[in-house]
């Protein structure tokens, strides 16, 4: 195949080839995204040392489920970002000053408190991912691809951890 015959007519040269980066609108809404997840992840940790009562244990080992989670989600939106030529930043300063999740309170709760804080910080979470997500869709259907296992991934959780204070 000669260098007409190929398609779109030439071969592009390698000065020409620059990649996708990321608008400076894409890269602010990712950043919230992983500044929600890193959040997540510390309070799912906060929550896991400190839950006390009845079912503490399942409750204590689902949590590392949920940190499990919210961490490679982060560490993936991040990844995703530097490959797109952003820089995220998840220092703890700028983690609590840009967060939009609620603060956790300290010290001991009670299994059926932290389940409602939990699955209302899974929910919290799942909404910056959604209010982003149409956004990042229209200049990045990939990342959007991201977002979607994110979500599915975090709404279940928050149904399965909120199942611990249903009664039928």
């Amino acid at each position: 195949m000669t260098a007409s015959s190929a398609p779109g007519g030439s071969r592009r040269s390698q000065s020409d080839i620059a990649g996708f980066r990321a608008s400076p609108q894409l890269t602010q809404a990712l950043q919230q995204i992983v500044v929600d997840l890193i959040e997540l992840h510390l309070q799912g940790k906060q929550a896991h040392w400190n839950v006390v009562g009845h079912n503490f244990r399942d409750l204590h080992l689902q949590l590392d489920e949920v940190v499990d989670e919210a961490r490679e989600a982060a560490d993936t939106i991040a990844e995703r970002m530097r490959a797109l030529a952003a820089c995220p930043d998840g220092r703890s300063d700028t983690v609590t000053a840009t967060t939009t999740l609620p603060r956790f309170p300290e010290g001991e709760q009670s299994v059926g408190a932290v389940v409602d804080l939990i699955t209302a910080r899974l929910r919290a979470t799942v909404d910056t991912v959604r209010t982003h997500h149409d956004q990042v869709d229209s200049e990045d259907p990939s990342t959007a691809d991201l977002l979607h296992a994110i979500i599915d991934s975090l709404e279940k959780y928050a149904w399965m951890v909120s199942a611990e204070n249903r009664t039928v």
